[in-house]
């Protein structure tokens, strides 16, 4: 009688992942990534650094509440504000450059446990990551930002004129950049999971209202206004690029 590691593998079996590694390898291994991601977006604010792209950006984040108040110019009170803002400014440009690297690594760490057949996604997942990455940052910047600019800027015009800080203007409009970005990752963070077969599309389905009330919580942390209608236009994205994933992850898994 033959044991079972004995037996011959079966056409169209699953095929066995990646060798084990010990606690030390991981850590040197997730070493390796981390430093790669932090060369990558250091290279992409050294980019962003540079003046003239570096004073363009800002300009650029400035053009949301000049929609509503055209000669909108905010202010800053500290001798060093103009600098923070300058290198937050920056650190948004490196991380958008480094996006690419970042989700390649991020999925080079967990490679050694994905067969090869799984392994053949790593680059479509990059790119599809990359994409989403940049159709939020799109979705923030010429929907969510005015809209909810000018709710704030506009509030109250009637007793009070909106003399902002700098620091405090760049701070909330790359936060609501970088939060949507990570956020438009969704579908392709789902099917990820499915195709390397850590959830099924119906796992996912079935803790809906969950996600629902999640997407409203995570609205209601980085958004600023009370009113529904801001909060919508966050939390509803978020609700339908989780149904989106959950098509994407029937799609690559059928299970």
């Amino acid at each position: 009688m033959t044991s079972d590691t004995d037996q011959p593998e079966v056409a169209g079996s699953e095929p066995k992942r990646g060798g084990e590694m010990t606690l030390m390898e991981h850590l040197l291994e997730l070493r390796k990534r981390i430093t790669w991601i932090a060369i990558t977006v250091f290279i992409g604010m050294g980019v962003f650094f540079i003046p003239p792209i570096g004073f363009r950006l800002v300009e650029l984040l400035l053009q949301p509440a000049r929609q509503s108040i055209p000669d909108f110019r905010p202010q800053f009170i500290e001798p060093m504000e103009n600098i923070l803002v300058y290198f937050r400014v920056a650190l948004l440009g490196g991380v958008t450059a480094a996006m690419p690297m970042i989700v390649f690594q991020v999925l080079g760490f967990v490679s050694p446990a994905l067969t090869p057949q799984e392994k053949r996604w790593v680059f479509p997942i990059v790119a599809g990551a990359t994409l989403s990455f940049l159709a939020g940052l799109a979705f923030c910047y010429f929907l969510v930002l005015p809209f909810t600019l000018d709710f704030l800027l506009t509030f109250g015009e009637e007793f009070a004129e909106a003399d902002w800080r700098i620091g405090n203007y760049i701070d909330f409009v790359t936060r609501m950049l970088l939060v949507l970005g990570l956020v438009f990752q969704t579908p392709l963070i789902i099917m990820s999971l499915a195709k390397f077969r850590v959830l099924t599309a119906r796992q996912m389905l079935k803790y809906w209202r969950f996600a629902v009330v999640a997407a409203f919580i995570i609205a209601a942390i980085v958004t600023p206004t009370i009113d529904p209608v801001t909060q919508s236009l966050v939390g509803g994205p978020i609700i339908i690029l989780y149904f989106v994933g959950i098509f994407l992850a029937w799609l690559v898994r059928r299970e």
